[in-house]
């Protein structure tokens, strides 16, 4: 019964999948540096959408990723509302993401309705995508805001897209930083993301709070080795036999062996001749001692 249990147990665990194939993942030095600035943004986004909708708004940063953009893209709802945002100086493009029916509602409550009837998931027309560029204008410039000298590129609205498989902002291998966050207003709650291309974002954190990765990511594999087990073999010198040999073997058999008597014991570490030892004794106990030391260079 125990058995069953256990074996019950084992498959409601949760198990996460490393593609190594993804960005490294951000240091956490800096994973909270650009956290807190979208949790601050996240604020001021609820604020500007209350005043707007006439409506209390609540927005609320959920997590943060890094993401190479094709893997961005396949993340996000097919249809749905993708604006570009071109970033000066930089070839790759930031996202807002969103649901058009969200944005619809939006508009909705903009233009004086007093209740939030179901929205389509449908390209804006001219006028609503002109109303909706505006709001969003505004909510660059609380991104940037909230960025500070994090994010000093001047960000301007390309284009709108509704298909985030043909939205291409970026290389697919492109590293993005990406936000996601809850969104409510009223009694209706979305989900949207902000990804900005990594390099724009990463430059600043590394030259403002440099983090020396290479160097400390050596000192503490070294730290780790120095304390993990390893399997030292104090041996002769090993001889060749034939599988027939093998099977013939019986007690009582002698096998010679090419190790003189007066030679050292070979002491090897998986295959590998560290040194060489000659028999003693510890108390009770067989030992080594080690006569020579084998040269490897590093």
């Amino acid at each position: 019964m125990s058995v069953l249990k256990d074996q019950g147990s084992t498959r409601d665990r949760t198990v996460n999948v490393h593609d190594f194939r993804r960005p490294a993942t951000l240091a956490r030095e800096h994973s909270r540096v650009i956290e807190s600035a979208f949790e601050t943004f996240a604020r001021q986004w609820g604020t500007q959408l209350t005043a707007k909708v006439r409506l209390k708004s609540v927005a609320r940063m959920d997590r943060l990723d890094l993401l190479s953009y094709d893997d961005y893209a396949a993340s996000v709802p097919a249809s749905t509302a993708v604006v570009l945002c071109e970033v000066e100086g930089v070839e790759a493009r930031a996202v807002i993401q969103f649901p058009a029916a969200t944005g619809l509602a939006w508009m909705n409550r903009m233009l004086g309705a007093s209740s939030d009837p179901p929205m389509p998931e449908r390209a804006f027309t001219q006028l609503e995508q002109a109303l909706m560029q505006r709001v969003l204008e505004e909510i660059l410039e609380d991104l940037q805001y909230s960025m500070g000298s994090l994010l000093s590129h001047e960000i301007r609205i390309e284009a709108f897209q509704y298909n985030s498989r043909f939205a291409q902002a970026a290389a697919p291998t492109e590293p993005m930083i990406v936000a996601h966050f809850t969104i409510t207003v009223g009694a209706t709650t979305s989900v949207a993301t902000i990804a900005i291309p990594a390099e724009v974002l990463l430059a600043k954190l590394q030259s403002a709070s440099p983090v020396d990765v290479s160097t400390g990511a050596r000192v503490r594999i070294r730290e780790q080795m120095e304390h993990v087990p390893v399997e030292l073999a104090v041996q002769l010198a090993q001889t060749s036999i034939t599988p027939r040999q093998v099977l013939d073997l019986a007690v009582g058999d002698i096998l010679p062996l090419p190790h003189l008597e007066n030679r050292p014991f070979d002491v090897e570490l998986k295959g590998v001749r560290l040194a060489t030892a000659a028999p003693a004794r510890n108390g009770a106990r067989a030992a080594a001692v080690i006569v020579t030391i084998e040269e490897h260079q590093p």
